[in-house]
C-alpha cells in the first residue's frame, strides 16, 4: 500500500471519528457554577393575555354570600365528573379573556384582564366586593388554566405541554420534555415569545448561568423553545446518519485497505 493511499487512509477514519464528537465542554450545563454558591432569583407573575382561560375562586366565612361568584366552577365540577378534562371543557367553563382583553364577571360585569397578573386580578375583584358591600373579608384567587409551551428540536419528546403552576423555568420546561439529546445545541437555545402583542427571540447558553436573572429564566404561557441540532449532527446527518452507516463506512475502508495492501 503506498504512502499516499495510507496517509489518505487514515486522514478518512480520522475525519469520519472527529466530525461525530462531542465534547464535554459543549454538553455540561451551567459549567460556571460556583462550589456552595447561590444566585438571587428575581420572579414576577406572568402577564395575562388574550385567549388565556381563567379560573376564579371566591371563598368567604359564609360560602352563601359568594355562591353567585362561584357559578362557573360549580359547573365546572359537575361537567368534569364524567369527562375528560380538556381545553373545550375550560373554554365552557372558564373564564375566556377576550380579544379586547376583558372578562366578564358575575356582578362586577366586565373587567380588564389582558396584561394584568393573577395577584393584581385577586385583588381588584377584592376591593370591589369589599367596597361594594358583596363580601366581607373575601378571599380570591385566581389561576391561568390553559397555559402550555412547547418544545421542538433535539428533544427526548418534543411537543407541546400544559401547566397550572405559578411559575416553571427554562430547565425545568426541558426536563418535562425529557431533557436534550446529546446531539442538541446547548449554547444556541432559540426561545420565541409573543407578549403584548410583540414576538421577540433570544438564544440562550444552557452551559452558563449569566441569564438567570433575565425575564426569560421563567418560561411564559405560549412560549416556544427550539432546540437546534449540534454541529456534529449537522455534520453527520449527510452522509453518516446513524452508527449503522457509521460502520458500514469503516468497514468499506478496512475492505479497500486489506485489497490493496
Amino acid at each position: 500500500m503506498s504512502s499516499k493511499l495510507k496517509t489518505l487512509f487514515l486522514l478518512s477514519i480520522i475525519s469520519l471519528f472527529t466530525t461525530s464528537c462531542v465534547f464535554k465542554k459543549d454538553v455540561v450545563y451551567f459549567q460556571d457554577v460556583q462550589p456552595n454558591g447561590s444566585t438571587p432569583i428575581n420572579y414576577t407573575l406572568p402577564n395575562i393575555q388574550v385567549n388565556d382561560i381563567l379560573n376564579i375562586k371566591v371563598t368567604a366565612l359564609v360560602p352563601e354570600s359568594v355562591a353567585v361568584f362561584n357559578s362557573m366552577n360549580n359547573s365546572l365540577e359537575t361537567s368534569t365528573t364524567n369527562m375528560a378534562f380538556s381545553t373545550d371543557i375550560l373554554k365552557l367553563y372558564g373564564y375566556l379573556v377576550s380579544a379586547d382583553g376583558t372578562i366578564t364577571f358575575p356582578v362586577i360585569g366586565r373587567m380588564m384582564a389582558k396584561g394584568k397578573t393573577t395577584r393584581q386580578i385577586e385583588d381588584y375583584i377584592i376591593g370591589r366586593l369589599v367596597d361594594e358591600g358583596y363580601v366581607k373579608n373575601p378571599v380570591v384567587a385566581v389561576r391561568i388554566l390553559n397555559a402550555k409551551f412547547s418544545v421542538l428540536g433535539e428533544v427526548r419528546n418534543p411537543g407541546t405541554y400544559s401547566y397550572i403552576e405559578q411559575s416553571i423555568t427554562l430547565p425545568q420546561a426541558l426536563g418535562i420534555a425529557g431533557d436534550m439529546n446529546i446531539s442538541g445545541e446547548r449554547k444556541n437555545v432559540l426561545i420565541i415569545r409573543d407578549e403584548d402583542g410583540n414576538r421577540t427571540y433570544k438564544k440562550i447558553d444552557m452551559t452558563k448561568t449569566d441569564w438567570f436573572n433575565s425575564p426569560y429564566y421563567f418560561i411564559k404561557q405560549n412560549d416556544v423553545i427550539i432546540v437546534n441540532p449540534n454541529g456534529a449532527k449537522v455534520a453527520t446527518a449527510g452522509y453518516l446518519g446513524n452508527v449503522a452507516n457509521l460502520l458500514s463506512v469503516v468497514a468499506t475502508f478496512l475492505t479497500l485497505y486489506v485489497l490493496i495492501r
